[in-house]
């Protein structure tokens, strides 16, 4: 799958744009505050429907204009060409369009495209709290399996409504209160124990090629170990949440479940988050990228468009080159303000220039 023709309408800076892209690697260089990371963001936001800087919808549209078009040409492997567009609305509901036919909903887009990215915010992945790590499973499993998106959303219901409930309850637990709670313990045990379940297995087959990547980055061998042991799977989520039910009334919030989970993340035998340099940590959220990229594309049978931004600032010459070398198969599209290594090697060179949007 390739992305050869992107166009952008009042998208960020942009006012009106387009970029033709080839198969293989693509350098988009041009001076910071240009709109490199915005052209990332575009390819990445048709994929996901969500902003890897963590912007809501709204921001994404220039300021002054009320609505944003993000259209893309997608050539998949057997020739296919297939035109997606989203279109976001300052005011009322966004809309998405395959090949001129609009979709039901904008989230029946996911699937149509892939796209992997790879940021410098992504170090906030291994160096903050859990959320970002359990994002980063969650977002994997979506890309392989779109099942994973209906159970994340139904799973995301069930605890906003047990923990409205358990507000509600102001630290007392009557008979009626107790009923309910049976009820949405009962529907999140399901749903959490389908959820961390695939996470388990997904952390599984990740490891090994966690740890493939970073050596490869590092050029040298190094202990990388990835655990994802939440207690409650020991005794499956029912049983915990009967457990934690006390506690849960008394603060007014769920306390356990696949909400609360961690991915954690060892670098030679030490935890990364609070013993890795900077170094070995940026090092460490790029292998996971890329090891997600790999596994999303042996299940899909198609390499996602790998995007990487602003990544050869982030990494010393001998790691970029590292990078460079071992670039998957596919289409990348590798942004940067710098001049572009000896190494470097791209099929199409893009220069974001200032006429082309407007700050």
């Amino acid at each position: 799958m390739i992305v050869s023709r992107l166009e952008l309408v009042d998208f960020r800076n942009y006012v009106n744009a387009s970029f033709e892209f080839e198969p293989g690697t693509t350098a988009v260089v041009g001076r910071n505050g240009q709109g490199k990371t915005n052209l990332a963001e575009a390819l990445a936001y048709l994929a996901t429907l969500d902003s890897f800087r963590g912007a809501p919808a709204e921001a994404l549209i220039r300021v002054g204009a009320d609505t944003a078009v993000v259209r893309a040409t997608v050539t998949h492997d057997d020739g296919r060409e297939i035109l997606v567009e989203l279109e976001l609305a300052r005011n009322g509901r966004n809309r998405a369009l395959v090949n001129r036919q609009k979709l039901g909903r904008s989230r029946d887009l996911l699937g149509v495209m892939r796209v992997t990215v790879f940021s410098p915010d992504d170090l906030a992945m291994i160096k903050e709290g859990p959320g970002g790590r359990r994002r980063f499973l969650d977002d994997v499993l979506v890309s392989m399996a779109l099942k994973y998106d209906a159970l994340r959303l139904e799973l995301d219901r069930i605890v906003k409504q047990r923990n409205t409930l358990l507000k509600q309850t102001n630290a007392r637990l009557t008979d009626e209160t107790s009923v309910t709670l049976d009820v949405w313990d009962s529907k999140m045990a399901d749903v959490g124990d389908q959820f961390g379940h695939a996470r388990a297995v997904l952390v599984a087959r990740l490891s090994p090629l966690v740890v493939e990547a970073y050596e490869q980055l590092a050029d040298r061998p190094t202990s990388i170990e990835l655990r994802y042991e939440p207690a409650w799977r020991q005794r499956g989520l029912a049983a915990a949440l009967a457990q934690s039910r006390t506690d849960d009334v008394r603060r007014g919030v769920s306390t356990v479940g696949p909400h609360r989970d961690d991915l954690e993340l060892f670098v030679s035998g030490m935890p990364a988050r609070t013993h890795a340099s900077q170094g070995e940590q940026r090092t460490l959220a790029l292998a996971l990228r890329l090891a997600a990229h790999r596994l999303v594309t042996d299940k899909a049978g198609s390499a996602p468009v790998l995007v990487l931004d602003d990544v050869l600032s982030e990494l010393d010459t001998q790691r970029c080159e590292a990078l460079l070398r071992h670039l998957p198969a596919g289409q990348v599209v590798l942004t940067t303000a710098g001049i572009l290594p000896e190494a470097a090697h791209p099929d199409v060179v893009v220069r974001i220039e200032a006429g082309m949007v407007m700050s």
